[in-house]
């Protein structure tokens, strides 16, 4: 099997080219031109007639897409690039993987969603995006559903990976330099592993190449929940008795009002995953696990 992954130096596609690698042979691309087996290619999301190109030169039975805008308060001005890339591209993969009769595994985003209320999103959940950047995103979930492709698409929510930067990184930075932090205490989801993101969609792959009814829409994260004001302490917590030297005495709770940026975040987060758990008879560990695991990495290098 033939696998085209975009994407690859990513946070979920640097994953994904471990993980994908049990179902065949990855070709895998960022947006710069690279030499492979099927010619100079690029997986450029912003150049959709290169990224046309590029899909009918490898013709894979597998597409996967890791790559994103996913600046988003600068969606708020770059708004065509942020579309092209979000909306568009998928839409051009979309419409490839119909041709091919291939699979097209994408993921997005809990930004679909309005973020009002205290219960946890299901699939099914009226969409209403508060920000461009999930505006796109949603735009993309449409155009691949209408294309009529085979397709698993994954929202999922907080995406962090042990490589690269991240907010617990970043919490450890600054509670190394300052005695107070202050972190927004009213915004509620799941801190979600790269790496977990890229199991459980191969995992499901797996199962969907032998049954096409499970193609579809699923939500994917850890158990549980947080805030990040939570979040910050755990990290932090953690990182002390783990021995190391942190000059911050206090991590104050604000609000997202004390704290404005020119996209609105949405305050409820929370996203049920119990149509993957139970379509593909798959267990979920909690957040902290993860985000021990990560810790860990960071800690000891």
């Amino acid at each position: 099997m033939r696998i085209l992954l975009l994407g690859k130096n990513g946070q979920v596609g640097w994953e994904l080219q471990r993980a994908l690698g049990v179902l065949g042979e990855v070709v895998a691309l960022d947006r710069h031109r690279a030499d492979t087996a099927y010619g100079e290619l690029a997986g450029d999301l912003s150049d959709l007639d290169s990224l046309r190109a590029t899909i009918r030169a490898v013709a894979p039975q597998v597409i996967v897409n890791a790559a994103a805008y996913t600046a988003v308060d600068k969606a708020e001005s770059e708004r065509a690039l942020a579309h092209t890339v979000n909306a568009l591209a998928s839409e051009v993969m979309a419409q490839e993987a119909k041709r091919l009769d291939a699979w097209l595994l994408h993921y997005s985003t809990d930004y679909v969603f309005d973020g009002s209320g205290q219960a946890e999103w299901t699939e099914t959940d009226t969409v209403a995006p508060v920000n461009y950047y999930g505006a796109t995103k949603l735009e993309g979930e449409q155009l691949i559903q209408a294309s009529g492709c085979k397709h698993l698409i994954f929202r999922t929510s907080w995406v962090y990976a042990a490589r690269g930067n991240n907010f617990a990184k970043t919490m450890l930075r600054l509670a190394k330099d300052r005695d107070e932090l202050s972190v927004i205490a009213d915004q509620t989801g799941v801190p979600t592993g790269a790496d977990l993101l890229a199991d459980v969609a191969v995992a499901a792959l797996q199962q969907a190449l032998r049954n096409p009814l499970l193609a579809g829409i699923y939500h994917l994260a850890p158990a549980g929940e947080t805030t990040w004001h939570e979040y910050a302490s755990y990290v932090i917590d953690f990182a002390r008795k783990q021995g190391e030297t942190l000059k911050v005495t206090s991590v104050k709770p604000i609000s997202t009002s004390e704290y404005p940026t020119p996209a609105k975040r949405p305050s409820n987060s929370r996203l049920s995953t119990a149509k993957l758990r139970n379509s593909f008879s798959l267990h979920l560990p909690d957040w902290q696990s993860g985000v021990t695991r990560m810790l860990m990495e960071a800690l000891n290098k």
